[in-house]
């Protein structure tokens, strides 16, 4: 699997003085851990309830090796406000990743896009060099997968691979911020898509759906994918929304700063529609 493959080369950079012990127990240890839990997930449906718990300790395992993280620079914030906000955003970041895991290569595709435009963000930048390779080693480990998991997919990626990658962006997130290497702003664009699709239908789940914690089919991707008949003319699509839309978005929010919030606001919102018009309201199966 793309993950165990990835923990080792982690490991193997440590052992090489190519990234510090911190990473190395944040995204190699912790990285490890979190694939671990969804494949325990995968063979025997652990309980929502209990998953939230794991995914809790997943989280407070980022903080620990990030003292806090980088909300705890905002001065007006209490410490333990700042550490519950990022704890908070982590199992967050870890279940939007999860949640689109719905449809042949949509996580994978998703991933090699958001490694390869981080990196080149940090590579114009003149950002670390261990975060630059990184990200392309997750690329192209995601990328041997995505070969037998495009539609009409051989292989599924399963818990154990997606709540793997929400787990590593959320690291990446933080190592990126804190030195000030990738805005907040910058990482909201690149992750679009994503998150104006799950958060919105979440919310909208909250407001309809009784039992809206459990498992479910209802996202606008998953909908479209039975209406069309087809994965691959949604992956595709989302794909090309990617790269036609997001791509420029988070390159413009990267060169001009002090536009970055509009740069967000203008990668959510059609997300954030297409949730709205294709999502939950339509099927909250």
């Amino acid at each position: 699997m793309f993950s165990q493959i990835f923990v080792l080369i982690v490991i193997i950079l440590w052992l090489m003085d190519i990234v510090s012990y911190e990473i190395m127990m944040a995204l190699g240890v912790g990285g490890g851990l979190a694939s671990l839990l969804g494949f325990i997930d995968d063979v025997a449906n652990i309980r929502a309830f209990i998953k939230l718990i794991f995914q809790g300790c997943l989280a407070a395992w980022i903080l620990v090796w990030f003292d806090g993280g980088p909300v705890t620079s905002v001065s007006w914030l209490p410490v333990w406000v700042a550490w519950l906000i990022s704890w908070l955003l982590l199992i967050w970041l870890i279940n939007l990743y999860n949640f689109m895991d719905g449809v042949d290569g949509m996580a994978s595709s998703g991933a090699i896009y958001i490694c390869v435009v981080l990196a080149s963000i940090l590579y114009i930048s003149d950002g670390p060099f261990y975060l630059i390779t990184l990200f392309l080693l997750l690329a192209a480990s995601c990328l041997g997968f995505l070969l037998f998991n495009w539609p009409p997919a051989s292989i599924f990626m399963g818990d154990s691979g997606s709540v793997f990658l929400g787990y590593c962006f959320g690291v990446f997130i933080f190592a990126t911020t804190m030195n000030s290497d990738v805005s907040f702003w910058t990482w909201l664009v690149v992750l679009g898509y994503f998150a104006g699709d799950t958060t919105t239908t979440t919310t909208l789940r909250v407001l309809t759906v009784k039992k809206w914690y459990g498992a479910h089919r209802s996202n606008a991707y998953q909908n479209l994918a039975r209406m069309w008949g087809s994965h691959m003319k949604v992956t595709g699509g989302v794909l090309i929304y990617h790269v036609i839309w997001l791509l420029p978005l988070a390159v413009w929010s990267n060169l001009q700063s002090e536009f970055a919030p509009i740069a967000a606001a203008l990668a959510l919102l059609p997300s954030i529609i297409w949730a709205f018009r294709f999502g939950p309201l339509l099927s909250s199966t």
